[in-house]
């Protein structure tokens, strides 16, 4: 589809009235980004919450969520203990601060992570299984106590005995639990066979909280025992006297609670959700062997604390949190249980990105040496997203930018496409990670978490953050507008994970996704149909036993998502009661397709019963076949058989989107009168070109997330088609609204064909505003560079903003849009012409439309440019000047090494360039 021909049909478009009807959703404080506000050592006051609320509402925040930490050394006496009288006090006044300035406030459920601390009781700590052997000889007596005799083991001195099993030679087991006295004898001597005893104690790990504040210190809870969480709740709901002091959500850091992987009953609930007794299987449960035996006993233990965490933890937590009139928000992931089920039962489900993904584009930062050795998966960022859409949760949150690049060298250009990932993963509710609360009489830069972008008043590029808050904004009023729009719910075969005969439990962690996701046919589907310009949820086997089906669609609760299609990859275990199911939902009218039938069933409970089931539904079905894709009629539905599953998807009539095929990335939000098409350039090229939508639509606007300007765009639209022109520079974003009606706004301004150029190549006088240690004098430079090669050491160790100015003189056309590019820029710029502001340039392509500022004759260009912090911490760590003095942990680099900036290269600083003025014709 030619420009040209998309052209031609807008010649009555030239007539529309220019008064604009806008497209852009309200904004309100949940559209605006919220940080992590790290409280250390609790040593706030009232007139310090006032002032840094003020200023993060000026600089783009919605809100903020309360953790408590560590502390600063010297400030001991400013400690306030969490949740005593005085710190109540100060969370009301963080609360009633933020009201002020149309913010929200979060709390953490303690302070630090994991969750724990003095309201935890030994017995309600994080518990795990420790196994001790014995053997006995036919006809030798045993004179060993059943004790653990290995020192070596990090157990508890209040480990306690849960069974002791005795396995022969000869095929017998035997309970002799009951055998054992207080003392540790055993009153038990066979008279035959050889013997092995298995004793399994229920201990405590002892693990404490990371990074705890005064007064929340204390042990990590035990997330599957019924009595922990409500009896470490009962210190905050008598703190908050059961209301939620106007807090909007109670938060819950991701499961790092290590070596946990029992809990005291844990034998009983085993029997009571799989239908038979582990003490019988304990040899196989402990054993390192990869027999089909002992994995279907681990896959039931999976199971089982899957179940526990879920019902427990993730279940109760909501319903504390509903009684005192709060909502939840939970980060799943890292815990040994469905990750699906664990974010649906929060009411925001929330996942992280940690460390720097790579962007193709040009002009983007990416030091080696300033990042960790992690690639963010946004994938993994869809179990929760998934888990919000499909329950019909409306926000699904992410922390965002932990560990993004080494400590005071991330750039908000750097931060843009990590935060763009995350939105196409689709998130719509990011919290920055984080914002440090620091009083404004400590010394530059104030105090600082150690894993944290700093995302403070302190750090130099805090002037321009509010064009990166601002986009956010924007971008997510359309995110969070409407239901999410994905055609395909595609099943999640966990079992087939659980199914791993290595070790017990098994937390499915963000850094962990090479061994339990990536080589899963889950995963590569996922890849392959996100490739096809499919758009898709993953659902589990609990959501799939709740769905219905409403009008064809599958569904899974009222208020949530509905999808065009079931998609089950291929898997080796599903449970029978999933399959039933989904046949059902066939029945009732859904369309699923199979890759594959799964071969068998997880667990070990009535399992030839239950195979054999499995095989006769799936000999029930008859199928006819075409082009390698099996058919089958279900009831009102259909069943497809197919390896191929975008072929079987084309089948039932479903194409992908083709603006896939470009590079672009997208995600969809369906609204009352059309849909939100979210759009974004990472590839290594600008993009301009036709692309077909699989929407009808009356008419297409533009919205530009990065300046908030929006258009009717060029478009051919027949009753199969409904084309529309793109024009994206690497590293941009664009909002398209389809409407079902014609929208009576101005037309969308392309770039056309390139005039004529000027230069800004003269002399720039540059002064140096705001900044530190010392400002330096103002000079003229004809040429632009770093400022840390102008021969001076204070522009060498100088983290601040200059103003660089210069005029030109031009013979303007009416016809004629003009392009300011600034070329190379570090980091962030803000730009006047003529005394008028045109815009906040924070990320590539550095560049904004100046025609309506300018004017024939002489005109004035002001750039405002901030550099990174990274100079002038380098220049304190040289001279031996402190800054970072805590407790805990202190202060580490992104590999978790004691920090120290002396030996950092400097870093390019400034306006660099080439800036150019380019003029284009307008179409």
């Amino acid at each position: 589809m030619t420009r040209k021909i998309i052209a031609l049909t807008l010649g009555l478009i030239a007539t529309i009235s220019q008064f604009a009807q806008t497209q852009w959703p309200v904004i309100n404080n949940t559209a605006r980004p919220w940080t992590r506000w790290w409280w250390m050592g609790s040593a706030v006051d009232s007139r310090n919450i006032h002032s840094l609320l003020q200023q993060y509402s000026k600089a783009g925040f919605g809100g903020v969520e309360v953790v408590p930490i560590y502390g600063a050394k010297g400030f001991e006496s400013k400690y306030i203990p969490y949740l005593s009288p005085k710190w109540m006090q100060m969370l009301d006044t963080a609360v009633s601060a933020a009201k002020k300035h149309h913010m929200g406030v979060d709390i953490s459920v303690g302070t630090g992570w994991p969750i724990g601390g003095p309201g935890v009781r030994r017995q309600d700590a994080a518990t795990k299984l420790v196994t001790q052997r014995y053997t006995i000889a036919a006809g030798k007596s045993f004179n060993e106590k059943i004790l653990i005799s290995d020192k070596n083991k990090d157990v508890s001195d209040d480990l306690t005995l849960s069974t002791l099993m005795a396995y022969s030679d000869k095929g017998g087991i035997r309970d002799l639990t009951k055998e054992v006295l207080p003392g540790g004898t055993l009153q038990w001597a066979p008279d035959e066979n050889n013997w092995e005893l298995i004793a399994a104690f229920t201990a405590k790990t002892l693990q404490k909280v990371k990074r705890a504040a005064p007064g929340g210190e204390g042990y990590t809870l035990d997330h599957f025992s019924p009595h922990a969480l409500p009896n470490y709740l009962q210190a905050t709901t008598q703190a908050f006297g059961n209301n939620s002091h106007g807090v909007r959500s109670f938060y819950n850091d991701s499961y790092e609670v290590y070596g946990a992987d029992w809990t005291p009953g844990f034998f009983p609930s085993f029997e009571k959700i799989n239908g038979y007794d582990l003490k019988r299987f304990l040899r196989e449960l402990i054993s390192k062997d990869s027999s089909d035996m002992v994995s279907r006993i681990k896959s039931d233990y999976r199971n089982t604390i899957a179940t526990l965490m879920l019902e427990n933890f993730a279940d109760k937590f909501s319903t504390w949190a509903h009684t005192i009139k709060a909502t939840t928000i939970n980060q799943a992931h890292g815990s040994p249980g469905n990750l699906l089920d664990l974010y649906a039962a929060a009411d925001i489900a929330e996942t992280e990105t940690f460390g720097s993904s790579y962007f193709p584009i040009p002009g983007l930062r990416r030091d080696s040496a300033d990042i960790r050795n992690v690639d963010p998966d946004p994938n993994m960022l869809k179990f929760a997203s998934s888990a919000a859409h499909v329950t019909g949760h409306p926000l699904a949150s992410s922390e965002t930018f932990t560990w993004l690049t080494e400590h005071f060298k991330t750039s908000w250009s750097q931060c843009k496409p990590e935060l763009e990932q995350v939105f196409l993963s689709g998130i719509n509710h990011v919290f920055f990670h984080g914002t440090t609360y620091s009083p404004k009489d400590v010394p530059w830069p104030g105090w600082l978490f150690y894993a944290s972008v700093n995302f403070v008043p302190a750090n130099s590029l805090w002037p321009h953050l509010k064009g990166m808050n601002d986009y956010i904004a924007r971008c997510q009023s359309v995110l969070q507008a409407g239901k999410p729009d994905n055609e395909i719910a595609l099943y999640w075969p966990v079992f087939d994970a659980w199914q791993h005969p290595k070790g017990l439990d098994m937390p499915l962690k963000v850094h962990d996704v090479d061994e339990w996701l990536h080589q899963t046919d889950f995963y590569k589907n996922v890849v392959a149909l996100q490739k096809e310009g499919y758009s898709l949820d993953f659902v589990s086997d609990n959501m799939i036993a709740k769905a219905g089906i409403n009008k064809r669609l599958f569904q899974v609760t009222p208020s949530g998502a509905a999808y065009k299609v079931l998609v089950i990859p291929a898997c080796k275990k599903m449970p029978l009661e999933t399959l039933e199911k989904i046949f059902q939902l066939a029945n009732d009218g859904a369309f699923v397709i199979f890759e594959k039938f799964p071969a068998d069933v997880p667990g070990l409970s009535n399992l030839e019963t239950r195979r054999n089931r499995l095989q006769e539904l799936k000999n029930e079905i008859s199928f006819s076949e075409e082009n390698n894709i099996k058919t089958a009629k279900k009831g009102a539905g259909k069943i497809i058989l197919s390896q191929d599953i975008p072929a079987a998807l084309q089948k039932l009539g479903l194409n992908g989107e083709a603006l896939s095929k470009t590079g672009l990335k997208f995600i969809r939000r369906a609204v009352s009168g059309g849909k939100f098409y979210y759009i974004v350039n990472h590839t290594a090229s600008d993009i301009d070109t036709a692309i077909d939508l699989n929407t009808q639509a009356k008419s297409i606007s533009i919205l530009n997330p990065q300046t908030g300007n929006q258009g009717l765009a060029n478009t051919i639209i027949n009753k199969e088609k409904t084309f529309v022109r793109l024009q994206l520079k690497a590293g941009e974003a664009w909002i398209l609204k389809t409407n079902d009606k014609f929208i009576n706004t101005k037309r969308w301004s392309y770039i056309e064909k390139e005039k004529e150029q000027i230069a800004l190549d003269k002399n720039w006088q540059v002064s140096f505003v705001t900044g530190g240690p010392a400002l330096p004098k103002a000079r003229s430079v004809s040429k632009l560079t770093s400022w840390t090669t102008w021969g001076d050491t204070s522009l060498e160790n100088f983290s601040g903003t200059a103003v660089y100015t210069t005029n030109f003189h031009l013979k303007q056309t009416t016809e004629t849009e003009y392009l300011l590019q600034l070329g190379a820029v570090c980091e962030s710029a803000k730009v006047w012409v003529n005394g008028k502001e045109a815009g906040l340039l924070w990320s590539i392509p550095f560049e904004t439309r100046i025609g309506h500022l300018l004017k024939e004759g002489s005109n004035q260009i002001k750039i405002e440019v901030s550099n990174l912090m990274a100079n002038r911490i380098r220049f304190m760590d040289k001279n031996n000047i402190p800054w970072r003095n805590y407790h805990e942990i202190n202060f580490v680099n992104i590999n978790y090494k004691n920090f120290d900036a002396s030996g950092w290269p400097l870093q390019p600083s400034g306006l660099i360039g080439p800036v150019t003025i380019t003029a284009f014709s307008r179409q």
